[in-house]
């Protein structure tokens, strides 16, 4: 016989699954399309405010474009089916996905979805296996400029975890809102396989994911032993003695998510594929190997740039802020990490590196700025990220070197940021602090590889964020 308190759990899960948040919301000024009306009660609507939500994976979404490696977003789907693989940093006993049509130039028609934990692949564990709905609904239209949230289904996951969502369009879907650089495989498959347990239907795959911004997990976490990764605490949860990264007010040891905010090298480019040895997920290994776990967002956009948007890489940081950060349920801390592409993107002429306006020093000391007075009107505690090292690389020169100091300079020095964490400290070649540790040099001379990743994540004092 189940114990009462089992049966309780099972019920709230139940009631979460027929009760949580669903439908369609949030379509940008511009766009014209009305949002569906889905069902609602008075008691659903108790219970949408009840339901408390965390964040146990999000993804920055970007406009259709080319990109660096083949990807999908320009093309779209019709009569396809694309399973997405993501690690949550949090854990749960039911879940629900967020869908983003932001950059879609018509509605977006999902016939079907499912969740499940993943078995390596395209591949899910089969008793893990969830149908998705929308307001009671197993189909949603989300119109152009909008989003759409699941209603919750009943899965048990923990931090670090491995889950796999799948989408059908068995319409066209017309250019798709991805997220170009996922340093993770996507896979597509002819047809509606949204229940197959087996990844030997989907035959292609890319590096990016399509229309998925969030996991989001309530409920009872299950209980798991801290993560024991390749990343040991060596001061009794904080940074280790040596540890170059500085601090300005310190705080105490904090609950809530973390979100890392910035370019390329948050995202993880220059990080093996599959593995999950982006400095944020290392840093989220690391918290849970001192037994302080939190969620760990990663907000990072290969590119992206503090003061101007692009077609390529993103809507400027100023822009996105709101929306990749400081709206994601439970966030408490935020890393910014931004700022090497508007110094270096004006100094050579490359078709993708546009807009590229020369920008001073005391410009993005304002941008900064900016972001640090947002974070605190929501009580959010942002820390500051000192820019890496990077001669060597195509746009460095000593004009931008200059920059690179006097940002680093203030960063460090300032006390403006609730507290700075050195990465380029932690990260410089001894013999030449103006380059990169060839240890840590993924090979272009400007993006760490997964040793590099880890330096940084080391680099953190956790009483900080």
């Amino acid at each position: 016989m189940r114990s009462a308190s089992s049966r309780l759990a099972i019920s709230l899960v139940a009631l979460t699954a027929v009760l949580a948040t669903s439908g369609v919301a949030g379509a940008r000024p511009r766009a014209t399309a009305t949002p569906q009306p889905l069902p609602s009660s008075t008691d659903t609507d108790r219970a949408r405010a009840a339901t408390t939500w965390s964040a146990g994976w999000a993804a920055p979404v970007q406009r259709p474009s080319a990109g660096f490696e083949e990807n999908w977003s320009e093309a779209g789907f019709d009569r396809q089916t694309v399973r997405q693989v993501v690690r949550v940093t949090d854990g749960g006993s039911a879940a629900r996905i967020k869908l983003s049509n932001r950059y879609g130039d018509q509605p977006l028609r999902i016939s079907g979805a499912t969740i499940a934990r993943s078995a390596g692949g395209a591949a899910v564990r089969p008793q893990t296996l969830r149908k998705l709905t929308f307001g009671n609904r197993p189909s949603v239209t989300i119109p152009a400029g909008g989003e759409g949230a699941s209603d919750a289904a009943p899965l048990r996951v923990s931090a670090f975890d491995t889950v796999t969502v799948t989408l059908y369009f068995a319409e066209p879907t017309g250019p798709a809102t991805f997220h170009a650089q996922a340093y993770a495989h996507s896979y597509r498959a002819r047809g509606d396989h949204r229940g197959d347990r087996t990844g030997s239907a989907f035959g292609e795959r890319t590096r990016s994911w399509y229309y998925l911004s969030d996991v989001e997990l309530t409920g009872t976490r299950p209980a798991h032993a801290p993560h024991s990764g390749r990343i040991a605490d060596r001061a009794g949860g904080g940074a280790s003695p040596d540890a170059p990264g500085g601090v300005s007010r310190p705080g105490a040891s904090r609950r809530g998510a973390v979100v890392a905010f910035g370019d390329s090298i948050t995202d993880g480019y220059g990080s093996t594929v599959d593995a999950n040895k982006r400095y944020p997920d290392q840093l989220a290994e690391r918290l849970s190997a001192a037994g302080r776990a939190r969620p760990v967002l990663n907000a990072g956009i290969g590119g992206n740039l503090l003061l101007n948007d692009s077609a390529w890489y993103g809507d400027r940081a100023l822009d996105r802020f709101e929306r990749d950060v400081l709206n994601k349920p439970g966030v408490s801390s935020v890393i910014v990490f931004e700022g090497l592409n508007d110094i270096g993107f004006s100094e050579v002429d490359l078709p993708t590196y546009k807009p590229n306006p020369q920008l001073s020093a005391a410009q993005l000391i304002d941008a900064y700025r900016e972001l640090i007075a947002r974070a605190r009107a929501k009580g959010v505690r942002v820390v500051g990220a000192t820019i890496l090292p990077f001669k060597g690389a195509e746009y460095h020169t000593p004009r931008a070197e200059a920059k690179r100091q006097q940002v680093n300079a203030w960063i460090r020095t300032s006390g403006e940021f609730d507290a700075y964490v050195d990465f380029a400290a932690a990260l410089a070649d001894p013999a030449d602090p103006l380059a990169l540790n060839p240890a840590y040099d993924s090979g272009d001379h400007k993006h760490p590889n997964d040793a590099g990743y880890r330096a940084m994540a080391e680099a953190i004092d956790l009483d900080t964020i």
